[in-house]
C-alpha cells in the first residue's frame, strides 16, 4: 500500500468498494431482436431481448480485452466476457466507472493465450477511494470532458465531410481539363514506418508508444507496445499528422493522439511543396481503389506497393486557383487538428485520466 493519500480519502481494497461480478453466457445465435444492449469486452457488441443487470451499470472486460471499463445508462446484457459491477455499495457509478478506467489491470491476466481477468484477483487490489462528495464532483468534472469531446468528434465528422464535398466539387465535377496531371507520390512524401519491436525502450522516461494499424483506427486502449526516443525524428508522429495504413486494413487518417512512433505499414505522408488538405484529400480520393488492389492480393494481408501510388493521378491546379481554394478549406482542416488537440490533453495513450492518486 502506498504512504500518500488525499486529505479525506481512504485506502482499502477494491472488493470492499464494488462487488464485481462474471457476466453470462449469450451466443450471437441466441441473441434475439430486441432493444436491450449486450455488453460485451469493448462495448456493446449486440441487441437481445431481455437484460441482467439495470442501470446505470459498468462493466469492464473480463476476457480478451482486459478491464476496458464501459458505462451503460440502460438496462443491459452483461456477457461473460466482462465482469460488470453488481453492487456499488453506495459509491457514485459514474465515479466508479472512471475509476476503473483509469487502473491497469494487466497485472491480473490469469489466461494463457487469451487474457483473462480473475474477479478475485481484482477484488484484492489495494485503492484510495474519495468521499461521496468528492466522487460526485470528480464524475461531473470528467463527464464535462467527455460531453465537450463528443461534441468535438461530431463537429469534426461534419467538417471533413464539408472538406470533401468541396474536393470533389472542384477536382471531380468542375474540373478544369487544362490542369496538370502528376502521380500521387510526386505531391508528397510517404514514409515506412520502423519495424518497432527492434526500437525497445532503453528505460522508463525515454520511451514513446507505438502507432499501429489498431491504435490508428481505435486510438491507443490497451495492450499497446513502446518504443524508445532515440530514433530519427521523422518517424515521430504529432497530432494532425497524416496517417496512412497501407497493409491489412487500409485507411488514411489525419492522427487524433498523443505524440507516438510510426510502425510498419504505416505511411506518415508530408510534402514540402502542398499544404496538408490537399495531399490528404487526394490519398483519401484513391483510397477505394487501393483498397480494392489490396483485396486481390493472394495474401492473408491485403497490401498495396509504392508503384500503385505513382499510378494514382492528381490534378494541379495553377497557384492562384489552388491559393483561392486554400482559403476555404484549410480553416476546416485546422479546425479538425485543434479539436484533436483537446483531446490530447485529456487523455493519455494508456487511456487514463491524472484525476486519481496511485
Amino acid at each position: 500500500m502506498g504512504d500518500r493519500i488525499p486529505e479525506g480519502w481512504r485506502e482499502c481494497k477494491l472488493g470492499e468498494v464494488i462487488t464485481l461480478q462474471r457476466g453470462y453466457d449469450l451466443p450471437k445465435e441466441n441473441m434475439i431482436n430486441g432493444n436491450i444492449p449486450v455488453a460485451g469486452s469493448k462495448g456493446i457488441i449486440g441487441y437481445h431481448n431481455q437484460s441482467t443487470t439495470k442501470s446505470p451499470g459498468v462493466t469492464i472486460g473480463r476476457s480478451g480485452n482486459l478491464g476496458n471499463a464501459s458505462f451503460y445508462n440502460t438496462d443491459f446484457w452483461a456477457h461473460n466476457t466482462t465482469l460488470y459491477v453488481r453492487d456499488f455499495k453506495g459509491n457514485d457509478e459514474k465515479f466508479v466507472f472512471y475509476f476503473l478506467s483509469n487502473l491497469d489491470f494487466n497485472q491480473f491476466n490469469a489466461g494463457s493465450a487469451v487474457p483473462t481477468l480473475n474477479r478475485n484477483h481484482v477484488h484484492s487490489l489495494y485503492i484510495k477511494i474519495p468521499p461521496l462528495p468528492e466522487q460526485r464532483a470528480i464524475a461531473s468534472v470528467l463527464g464535462s470532458l467527455d460531453d465537450k469531446i463528443d461534441l468535438l468528434n461530431r463537429e469534426n465528422k461534419t467538417l471533413e465531410q464539408m472538406a470533401e464535398t468541396l474536393f470533389r466539387q472542384w477536382f471531380i465535377e468542375e474540373a478544369d481539363e487544362g490542369w496538370e496531371e502528376v502521380p500521387l507520390d510526386q505531391i508528397a512524401t510517404f514514409l515506412n514506418g520502423l519495424a518497432c519491436q527492434k526500437y525497445p525502450p532503453k528505460n522508463e522516461v525515454d520511451k514513446l508508444p507505438v502507432l499501429k494499424i489498431k491504435e490508428l483506427r481505435n486510438g491507443f486502449t490497451d495492450n499497446f507496445d513502446w518504443a524508445t526516443t532515440d530514433i530519427p525524428g521523422e518517424y515521430i508522429v504529432q497530432n494532425g499528422d497524416v496517417i496512412f495504413s497501407w497493409s491489412g486494413s487500409l485507411l488514411v487518417k489525419i492522427w487524433e493522439g498523443t505524440k507516438c512512433v510510426l510502425n510498419q505499414h504505416l505511411f506518415k505522408v508530408t510534402s514540402e511543396h502542398y499544404l496538408k488538405w490537399f495531399y490528404y484529400l487526394w490519398t483519401k480520393h484513391h483510397m477505394d481503389r487501393f483498397i480494392s488492389i489490396a483485396e486481390g492480393k493472394a495474401t492473408t494481408m491485403g497490401h498495396i506497393k509504392r508503384g500503385d501510388l505513382s499510378n494514382s493521378l492528381v490534378l494541379i491546379p495553377e497557384t492562384n486557383e489552388l491559393n483561392e481554394m486554400d482559403k476555404i478549406i484549410s480553416p476546416l482542416i485546422d479546425k479538425i487538428i485543434g479539436a484533436s488537440g483537446f483531446r490530447v490533453g485529456h487523455d493519455n495513450p494508456s487511456g487514463s485520466r491524472d484525476s486519481f492518486p496511485q
